[in-house]
């Protein structure tokens, strides 16, 4: 088993945080910036960060992404795609599908 060791990191907004891994987040700003409403609200920060990296920040242009094209998304995993669902219809919207 690999020891993961963690090191002691410093964010550009000043935050201290320990990581093992290279990912540059810092926990404390991503808490800070997660939505408390609407669809993102529901979603894992790296899932919100997927969706929002490819310039989807509302519910119409999610809908003209097909399934398969999200979940291709890092960040994106098959939890995530329930939420994704029920979020479209309750805006009476869906995925884009070829018919």
């Amino acid at each position: 088993m690999v020891n993961s060791e963690k090191t002691a990191r410093t964010c550009s907004q000043g935050h201290t945080y320990y990581k093992s891994s290279d990912c540059p987040t810092c926990p404390v700003c991503e808490a800070a910036k997660k939505p408390t409403a609407g669809f993102f609200a529901t979603l894992s920060a790296p899932a919100r960060r997927a969706l929002e990296h490819e310039g989807i920040t509302t519910l119409e242009r999610l809908a003209e992404f097909s399934e398969k094209d999200i979940l291709k998304l890092h960040g994106v995993g098959p939890a995530t795609m329930p939420k994704l669902r029920q979020a479209l219809r309750d805006a009476q919207l869906t995925f884009w599908s070829k018919k």
